[in-house]
């Protein structure tokens, strides 16, 4: 059996003599036309790319991913600690079986335990288990300790970049602006 392709992502240190997307925009621009939306969007993804893997590298000592540390805050806010899976996946804004495969995870390390939802007989709960709260309780004290990755900019900058994605996502219709 041939093992599986994974795409690479590079998302450490390139130390590259140029920006690439700034490059990509100019050759855009000489091809396409104007460049400054198809820059933005690039550099966002990039960011994700950065972010995400250096999140995750956070959340690895206590063997999360930040979707499943998403998962487990959402439950320590809720009232009882426990939400059924619809309404994780709503708050989360993702697909059901990404929240049913990230419960599952979180499930075998033993971090939540499903339960029948006693106001819907088919339903499910997910319910954070006391390790669960504990593991949460540690991995942020690491993640606020740096700052979720985003130490470079200063307050007025993240609060800033909040309100500037905040308008894309009333724009999607996440909620009602």
């Amino acid at each position: 059996m041939r093992p599986r392709y994974r795409s690479p992502v590079v998302t450490g240190q390139l130390n590259l003599p140029f920006d690439p997307i700034e490059r990509a925009a100019e050759t855009w621009r000489v091809h396409f036309g104007p460049s400054s939306a198809m820059a933005a969007v690039t550099s966002i993804m990039r960011a994700h790319q950065i972010l995400l893997a250096q999140l995750d590298a956070l959340l690895k000592p206590y063997d999360l991913t930040f979707a499943r540390y998403e998962a487990l805050v959402l439950l320590t806010f809720s009232k009882t600690g426990a939400l059924p899976l619809s309404k994780i996946g709503e708050r989360l804004m993702v697909h059901p079986t990404s929240v049913t495969n990230t419960v599952s995870r979180l499930e075998r390390a033993g971090l939540v335990r499903r339960l029948p939802n006693p106001r819907d007989g088919r339903g499910v709960l997910a319910e954070i288990t006391d390790r669960g709260r504990d593991v949460v309780r540690r991995a942020t004290g690491d993640l606020m300790a740096a700052d979720f990755a985003m130490t470079m900019y200063g307050e007025s900058e993240l609060e800033q970049m909040f309100d500037l994605f905040r308008t894309l996502r009333v724009a999607a219709g996440d909620f009602e602006g």
